[in-house]
């Protein structure tokens, strides 16, 4: 079967996430990156799409020049990958979404809420694929996780605790407007409400979600401004009731000197807990109330058919962030296909996310306590 043809808005000199859409996309060779508008500076378009090699004829000034174009070819691109700030997220979905194009958007899923929701109609009446790249979803070892829970094997859910730690904005770094990835995060106008707490408290929440197959019902929410004359929140330490009544704990902070990228999650259940690290992410380590603590590692037989269908290598050969970052891809390539068993996080799940931020911030600013996520009062 032919690449699915793709175009990207977004990614061009600069960005972090830009270039790493583009390898995870055209990993397994089901997608290929064929069209797109990279940067709204016309030399900077025209060099990522040098790059990348995409034809000068193929790289547009707009998304909505490109889906004028691209539907009208009969090679036209089948789905967009939205890689922009977070403020244009709605505006590129919904119009590729209108246009007839499937989306796959970084996270999260619009600026606020209200968007969300609108978005959420969009897709609902498009007949489309839309997804979202909350990564870490895509770890094999993150999957088992999510087997072993709904198995049973660790009984019923009592205590989930997942944190989310950063440094690198222990000082003001978007202050430097050539520090593109610290400038526009710290923007409210482009980041929306949330700082932190959008920018990776989303990705702690969605994997707490994922793993433990529990919904949060209320929250509990201390969003704070550590470094001075900022706009945004840069540490949040929230508490979750979820449903079915595990309690939960967490952390998200980008003020946390020395941390590098350290996503941990443990889940807690009235037979064991397990536990699994970004930094080591090809381990899950399950800790047995009455017998001896196991470590599972990636690309062992003995894991579920989730964890082995999204391994690519022998155990003991790592696989990392690219990877995982193209399992979900890869999913997404079986939904629009039409292929079962695709693990794909959707507008749901968008919803889902900008409620979570917009709720804490909310409840934080208000000192209102416990809050349930729907909106309603304590």
């Amino acid at each position: 079967m032919a690449p699915l043809r793709l175009a990207m808005v977004g990614g061009g000199p600069g960005s972090f996430i830009g270039p790493v859409h583009r390898m995870a996309a055209e990993l397994d060779g089901r997608i290929r990156l064929t069209a797109g508008v990279f940067s709204r500076d016309p030399v900077k378009n025209a060099q990522a799409a040098a790059a990348w090699g995409v034809a000068a004829d193929r790289v547009y000034p707009d998304h909505h020049a490109m889906i004028a174009a691209e539907t009208a070819r009969p090679d036209g691109v089948q789905l967009v990958s939205v890689v922009t700030p977070n403020h244009l997220h709605f505006d590129v979905s919904a119009a590729a979404l209108k246009g007839g194009l499937h989306v796959i958007s970084d996270k999260p899923a619009t600026l606020n809420l209200t968007e969300a929701e609108a978005l959420a109609s969009v897709v609902a009446a498009s007949g489309r694929q839309y997804g979202l790249t909350y990564t870490y979803t895509g770890y094999p070892m993150v999957r088992e996780a999510r087997e072993i829970v709904a198995r049973g094997d660790l009984g019923a859910v009592r205590k989930v605790v997942v944190e989310y730690s950063q440094g690198w904005l222990s000082k003001p770094l978007e202050l430097d407007e050539a520090n593109k990835q610290a400038s526009w995060r710290g923007d409210p106008k482009q980041s929306g409400v949330g700082g932190c707490i959008g920018d990776i408290g989303v990705h702690a929440f969605n994997i707490a979600e994922f793993v433990t197959g529990h919904r949060v019902e209320r929250l509990c929410a201390d969003v704070a401004t550590v470094v001075p004359g900022r706009s945004l929140d840069d540490d949040c330490n929230v508490l979750l009731r979820f449903a079915g009544g595990a309690r939960g704990v967490l952390i998200a902070s980008q003020i946390s000197a020395g941390a590098r990228n350290g996503l941990t999650l443990s889940v807690y259940g009235e037979k064991g807990g397990l536990t699994w690290s970004h930094e080591d992410p090809n381990v899950l380590t399950i800790d047995w109330l009455e017998g001896p603590s196991q470590v599972l590692h990636a690309g062992s037989g003995y894991l579920g058919a989730g964890a082995r269908a999204v391994t690519r290598l022998p155990t003991g050969h790592p696989e990392g962030f690219i990877e995982a970052f193209a399992n979900i891809y890869r999913d997404f390539a079986d939904a629009i296909e039409g292929r079962g068993g695709a693990l794909v996080p959707d507008i749901g799940e968008g919803v889902r996310g900008m409620a979570f931020v917009e709720r804490a911030v909310a409840a934080s600013r208000d000192d209102a306590g416990w809050v349930s996520l729907e909106g309603e009062g304590r």
